[in-house]
């Protein structure tokens, strides 16, 4: 008998009625879209140019009257000295990148950080300036920079990126210039 009220008192329980549970607030998402990636439009580089930066020890590229949109330079005072890259547009704290370069007969990747300088939040790519990916700039060739939501940059032909290149691997110095002058007495008769 003691089995059977047992049996019934859990049964019993179940016809309770309990307390009404409080009201449930839902929270509903208010975009539940995909999100769309956000990219920036290429600028537009049909008028811009090399400049030398005021220390000597980088070249910037960019439209005249306006901040540069890319910088290449030299830190002698790395061991061993290093190239750096520096693409000047919108970054936030850390994130990576590959920052590809396309020409003089060359393919590139670089891998590019964001880095707080001066108060801009910049892409940079530091690499030993003996690597040979860098020869990518040691051509007269238009090149191309595509780093990825920011844009390409369409760079023309020039030597002065090769010049750069080859001053940094000197170390500073004026690389040397081979004499062209013919070593065989000009002809008398």
């Amino acid at each position: 008998m003691l089995r059977i009220i047992l049996l019934c008192v859990p049964l019993a329980a179940c016809g309770q009625a309990s307390e009404p549970a409080p009201d449930a607030q839902r929270a509903v998402p208010q975009d539940t879209a995909p999100r769309q990636a956000r990219a920036d439009p290429s600028p537009d580089t049909s008028a811009a140019f090399w400049t030398v930066s005021e220390t000597g020890q980088a070249i910037r590229f960019g439209n005249s009257d306006e901040d540069p949109l890319l910088t290449l330079g030299c830190n002698l005072r790395a061991t061993p000295a290093e190239f750096v890259i520096i693409r000047h547009t919108d970054a936030l704290p850390d994130q990576s990148a590959l920052f590809p370069f396309v020409g003089n007969g060359m393919r590139s990747r670089f891998l590019a950080d964001t880095r707080l300088s001066n108060g801009e939040w910049r892409w940079e790519a530091r690499l030993p300036v003996g690597d040979p990916q860098l020869d990518v700039f040691a051509g007269t060739r238009d090149l191309t920079a595509t780093l990825p939501g920011r844009g390409m940059l369409e760079i023309a032909g020039s030597r002065i990126p090769g010049e750069f290149l080859d001053w940094c691997r000197a170390g500073g110095r004026a690389p040397e210039v081979e004499n062209d002058t013919d070593t065989e007495a000009p002809d008398a008769g």
